[in-house]
């Protein structure tokens, strides 16, 4: 199959070796089930099916490359399926841990998906587009920390692998990439209204150059019992738990 072909799905192949063992051996025993999202030409793929700790299945979304798993690992049970719109609760039952070379172009809406199911993912180990591995790792007061910096946070405890180099993929991107992992912490829920602290936190991250006050107006709520310290920084200057103190100091206009 020509790989060019595919450049319109953002999938950049990995064909380095022993980077695929690396990002294999980077996983941990969180969950009994472990799901790979786009496998593509299975380079990484045959490095977990080694790993009998977990029930192992692929999920990819491009048809031909459906038909080349299928040809060349029969025993890999694979879901021809899009992940962002998948029902995770009808692949397997229990936990998910989820790994895979992440299509550049939906990364993004990837860390979303797991944050929304927070409660069944308790390890990711992926790679990304560095910029974006960078994001998600990134502490407060980095330029780069964003809403899902402090999203995921709030939820996993975040660590930046290992950066890899465009020379081991096929096309080779025009940008590094890096793989990082995300392990649930011990938080079951924030000490706040969940839904509220993500408003305030995607709110105040699309006017990031404006302080709090003046980021925050959108939401319609009094801010008057939310300490000036907090509303006369901007959203990249705080930290998951000044967003709990946020969320827990607005009250309604009256």
């Amino acid at each position: 199959m020509d790989v060019r072909a595919k450049k319109h799905l953002g999938q950049h192949f990995l064909t380095d070796e022993n980077i695929a063992q690396q990002i294999a051996d980077s996983l941990g025993k969180r969950s009994p089930n472990l799901l790979e999202i786009g496998p593509g030409m299975g380079v990484l793929t045959k490095y977990l099916m080694n790993n009998h700790h977990y029930h192992f299945r692929a999920i990819e979304l491009d048809s031909e490359s459906v038909v080349y798993l299928h040809n060349h690992y029969p025993e890999l049970e694979v879901v021809e399926a899009d992940f962002l719109r998948a029902d995770l609760s009808t692949l397997f039952d229990g936990d998910i841990s989820i790994i895979g070379n992440f299509p550049y172009n939906i990364s993004s809406q990837i860390l979303f998906k797991v944050y929304n199911h927070r409660d069944c993912i308790p390890e990711v180990v992926g790679m990304f587009q560095k910029e974006v591995a960078e994001r998600v790792a990134a502490k407060a007061g980095s330029k780069t920390y964003g809403i899902l910096s402090v999203l995921l946070s709030a939820y996993y405890d975040i660590e930046y692998l290992f950066t890899v180099h465009e020379h081991v993929f096929n096309p080779p991107p025009k940008v590094k990439s890096a793989v990082i992992r995300l392990r649930r912490n011990q938080i079951e829920t924030l000490p706040c209204d969940e839904q509220l602290f993500f408003r305030i936190v995607k709110t105040g991250f699309n006017q990031r150059r404006k302080t709090l006050r003046n980021a925050l107006k959108p939401l319609g709520m009094n801010l008057e019992q939310v300490p000036e310290t907090l509303l006369s920084q901007r959203a990249e200057q705080l930290m998951v738990e000044d967003y709990i103190q946020i969320a827990n100091s607005l009250t309604p206009l009256s």
